[in-house]
């Protein structure tokens, strides 16, 4: 790394820090935790422990009207090149990724597995399936162990919670300070997104009559 790059990170970093210590605790909470209740911010999930001393730690959920088999398929067929993210895919191909978020379900990508890898973009390390209960969680982990994505089902009585939950690995203070202030905000407004586009395909999903409903469980 040359001495500009340093000099750049270092910079970004302590902009980052310097905005960090300006947020109050609570905005910074809700940052982290957008959807998601105390109890579900505090409850252990599977994969939790693939990564137990995470710098940061977002937990953040959306109430879906629709039952769990209405909701997987789209969580099963998440990547590149796949279903996508749900999310915003013209800022997310700004950054070369390749999303492009299905509206249907893709019976190619429903068979996941555990040690399975799935694409985030051509040039992007792969998440390897690390646990897979369908329609109740999947856990996601960098090659490199540095980040783990838990995505957990709770039905409810009428409807579903669906959690996702990013732990990051973050070597050094500055390193945690830039995800704090710039990358947490900017994830939050795609993660928002994704959360929000999975809803609204599940609702539509548990609505459908015929063979695609049935084939997710749905009556």
């Amino acid at each position: 790394m040359t001495a500009d790059r340093k000099q750049l990170i270092t910079a970004a970093a302590v902009t980052a820090g310097t905005a960090v210590l300006g947020l109050p605790l609570l905005l910074q909470s809700r940052l982290l935790n957008w959807g998601a209740t105390p109890a579900e911010v505090a409850r252990r999930l599977p994969g939790d422990d693939l990564l137990p001393e995470a710098g940061i730690v977002s937990t953040r959920a959306v109430t879906i009207t629709a039952p769990p088999g209405a909701i997987w398929p789209w969580l099963e067929q998440m990547g590149s090149g796949r279903g996508g993210a749900y999310t915003y895919d013209w800022i997310e191909n700004l950054f070369g990724l390749g999303m492009h978020s299905a509206d249907r379900i893709l019976p190619q990508f429903q068979n996941l597995k555990v040690g399975d890898e799935i694409p985030l973009g051509s040039d992007r390390p792969m998440m390897r399936v690390e646990v897979l209960d369908p329609e109740r969680v999947l856990t996601v982990r960098s090659a490199d162990g540095n980040w783990v994505w838990i995505f957990a089902i709770f039905p409810q009585d009428r409807t579903t919670r669906l959690i996702s939950r990013n732990r990051i690995a973050t070597p050094s203070a500055l390193t945690r300070l830039f995800y704090l202030g710039v990358m947490v905000p900017g994830s939050l407004v795609m993660e928002r997104k994704m959360l929000t586009g999975i809803r609204d395909r599940a609702e539509r999903l548990a609505l459908q009559p015929g063979p695609s409903a049935r084939a997710t469980g749905v009556r």
